[in-house]
């Protein structure tokens, strides 16, 4: 592991334990050139999983790639860092459980979208709406509607008063 602050790359592990939530291992690095201290986080990768697109084409999975598009229909909305984490770790993991080495990019992004689901209705519309590539404002309507009905969908507008 190079130095972030030297570029050194014979850094030294001070001490290694387990991330907070079991998902990584939190190490502790030293640079001997420079002194510098600093903190990495490594995950334990089951298996190389490759992502098969609509088009055909084969891309190999990246996790942060999965992150990110999950943080942007989550952009300005309260839910907390640590269960979107979850969130994602347990995708990471449903996909490796798998057994198969290739995973087709709708299945990624349908359990995208069950995740998003449970965590927040309006990340999830986010989501689906480019996911399922809405053309008009009926396909948002329709899918409010079902979410309204399955009860999700909650406002936190307070009752008109009367006057």
């Amino acid at each position: 592991m190079r130095c972030p602050y030297c570029s050194s790359p014979d850094t030294q592990v001070k001490d290694s334990r387990p991330a907070e939530d079991n998902s990584a291992i939190r190490r502790r690095r030293v640079c001997p050139d420079c002194g510098g201290r600093f903190t990495t986080f490594e995950r334990v990768q089951l298996r190389e999983l490759v992502v098969v697109k609509k088009s055909g084409r084969r891309a190999p999975f990246d996790r942060d790639k999965l992150m990110r598009s999950v943080e942007i229909a989550l952009r300005k909305r309260p839910v907390d860092p640590e269960r979107v984490e979850r969130m994602v770790n347990g995708i990471v993991r449903q996909l490796e459980n798998s057994g198969e080495p290739e995973v087709e990019s709708a299945r990624i992004g349908e359990l995208v979208i069950e995740g998003l689901r449970a965590l927040d209705p309006v990340a999830y519309v986010r989501f689906a709406s480019v996911y399922r590539d809405f053309r008009e404002a009926r396909d948002f309507n329709t899918l409010i509607d079902e979410l309204e009905s399955a009860g999700a969908w909650q406002t936190d507008a307070a009752p008109e008063k009367k006057l």
